[in-house]
């Protein structure tokens, strides 16, 4: 490839780093315009590991014809196991033990190293590959993501010639940085989500960062919190105590976003979730779907930790609605993207009065008498409370016992949240 193509493609490369063009589509713009200009790639193939609460990275591949592989993937840990074998087998492992940036191998000779993947590619006609490592600086590395790893072969029996590794050496660098720049993107995108929440993050990430920017919403709050889970953590070993609460965690989690519904804050063993709808009576209807849907989550939960011979346990859930401030509440340096007003205190307190009345789920008045005609019918009367702190008392509400009773009642019921 001439200097001239050569620089044309940097550009292109670099606009679309900047653009935020996805990966998988950098990597086949990538290889397509490099076969273009007379660079006879055959396979592409680009790691990058990441900041991930499941994966430890993500891969790119192209191809000259077509496959039944996907042009994008996730990968586990590479640590233990069969995954940990595969990287120990692998050119990158060995470059980066023996200090190698570039590693060419003439396939077609049977020089493989005896590499994981070399033999199928020469299998399936591959001549030439050239493998590099480009490691990060300390102030450019995120967690695990301190290197883009990249393999390139052609099918031509004389290789790719020394002006095409010259012409690799001085591309791929470019396509690495703008492989970085989406995978920091989509790094900030995920811990958004993950300590965030959903919606908030993308608040977050439009630019609502200022501290006192809120707006009122009317929502209605979720609160829900382990029965015994005091008692619980100090009965079971120490190191029991986070795979207890993170099973139930998941188990409330699920079921507010299954249900459409904004996971806002984990608090010990209690969860603090909205559901918010241009239409509140179907934002209620969301709040008793994802209700439901744990108590499911909770019964699934509580078979395995009881096979497993593990504590189990079960919940209380609130439910309220009312007016709320939604944004920014903090310092300037610390801040945090929830909700607050007299509505988020109640829905807290109504969720403790569960274990006064012995009732899993308790929802207010206001809850209540926003719902359909039909909605209402269902949530019966526990009889007037005073909540601690809250100056009013009010009524409170619980399922109807039928539901649980009688089949047809909950079938009834299931088909009143699903519709």
């Amino acid at each position: 490839m001439e200097l001239t193509p050569r620089l044309r493609l940097m550009n292109w490369l670099v606009h679309q780093g900047l653009t935020g063009l996805p990966e998988n589509d950098l990597i086949r713009g990538f290889c397509e315009r490099c076969c273009a200009e007379g660079l006879h790639l055959a396979r592409g193939m680009v790691f990058i590991d990441t900041l991930h609460p499941i994966f430890e990275g993500r891969g790119f591949r192209w191809n000259d014809a077509e496959t039944n592989e996907s042009d994008a993937f996730e990968y586990g840990s590479t640590n233990e196991g069969e995954a940990a074998d595969a990287w120990r087998r692998s050119i990158f492992y060995h470059m980066l033990e023996n200090g190698h940036q570039e590693m060419p191998l003439e396939l077609a000779q049977g020089q493989s190293y005896n590499f994981k993947f070399t033999g199928d590619l020469l299998d399936r006609g591959h001549k030439h590959l050239v493998a590099y490592v480009h490691q990060f600086g300390e102030g450019g590395t995120m967690g695990q993501m301190d290197c883009v790893y990249s393999y390139w072969t052609t099918r031509r029996d004389e290789g790719f010639g020394e002006q095409g590794l010259e012409a690799l050496r001085d591309l791929v660098p470019v396509l690495g940085l703008a492989i970085k720049s989406a995978a920091q993107a989509d790094i900030t995108r995920t811990l958004g989500r993950v300590y965030l929440g959903r919606d908030t993050a993308e608040q977050v990430l439009r630019g609502r960062i200022t501290r006192g920017v809120t707006e009122r919403i009317n929502a209605v709050l979720w609160f829900s919190d382990l029965r015994g889970s005091t008692a619980i953590s100090e009965s079971i070993e120490p190191d029991e105590i986070i795979p207890f609460l993170n099973d139930y965690a998941q188990a409330s989690i699920d079921a507010i976003h299954d249900a459409g519904g904004e996971v806002l804050k984990l608090i010990g063993d209690g969860v603090l979730g909205m559901f918010t709808h241009e239409n509140m009576a179907k934002a209620k209807r969301a709040a008793l779907r994802a209700e439901h849907r744990f108590r499911h989550n909770m019964q699934t939960v509580n078979v395995r930790r009881t096979t497993e011979g593990r504590a189990a346990t079960s919940a209380h859930v609130g439910l309220h609605v009312g007016e709320v401030f939604y944004g920014n509440i903090g310092s300037d340096d610390r801040l945090d993207f929830t909700v607050v007003g007299p509505a988020v205190n109640e829905v807290s307190r109504i969720a403790s009065m569960c274990r006064s009345v012995d009732r899993e789920l308790l929802t207010s008045s206001a809850f209540r008498a926003g719902l359909d005609a039909a909605g209402r019918n269902y949530l019966v009367s526990t009889g007037r409370y005073a909540l601690r702190g809250i100056g009013q008392a009010q009524d409170l509400f619980t399922l109807d016992p039928a539901i649980a009773a009688d089949e047809v009642v909950g079938g009834k019921y299931e088909r009143y949240l699903a519709s």
